[in-house]
């Protein structure tokens, strides 16, 4: 028997998508690492483990507001199974860059692994992904903006 319903987690995992949804947009992360519990966990394969709220927001919030985070404006979520025994989300998340210029879509994945802690927060976070994918990606993007700016430059 499970500590939490499964109605329970979904709600919160339906608002640890809002919360993304919102800081995205905003670029203001306060809020989504307020969702995590103040000795949460957060794996993250390519900057390390963060401990605590405040170590998840500091990193969030810096890791966002700047190249390549800062051009990362979406986060939709494409499946997810909750495992309501152990209060556990795993789901893939598309990290989608903002349109370079000419309507391109340039996404990359990742699998997270959410630990439910009760009361609407989560106690663990692990992203999991390959960070070559990633850096192809970026340097994609890269690439297509300045090519798409140097066009732009020639017809003008």
């Amino acid at each position: 028997m499970s500590r939490w319903s499964r109605a329970e987690i979904e709600e919160a995992f339906a608002r640890y998508q809002e919360l993304g949804r919102r800081a995205a947009a905003s670029g203001e992360w306060r809020e989504w690492a307020d969702q995590f519990t103040p000795d949460a966990t957060y794996v993250e394969h390519f900057f390390g483990t963060m401990v605590g709220r405040e170590a998840i927001y500091s990193w969030i919030q810096s890791t966002m507001s700047e190249w390549p985070g800062s051009e990362m404006i979406q986060f939709p979520i494409e499946w997810y199974i909750i495992d309501p025994e152990r209060g556990w989300v795993v789901c893939q998340i598309w990290n989608l860059m903002a349109d370079p210029g000419d309507g391109s879509i340039l996404r990359e994945h990742n699998f997270t692994l959410l630990k439910y802690a009760g009361d609407g927060l989560w106690s663990y976070e692990e992203d999991i992904y390959n960070p070559t994918r990633f850096i192809e990606m970026m340097e994609n993007y890269e690439r297509l903006k300045a090519t798409l700016a140097e066009q732009a430059e020639t017809e003008a």
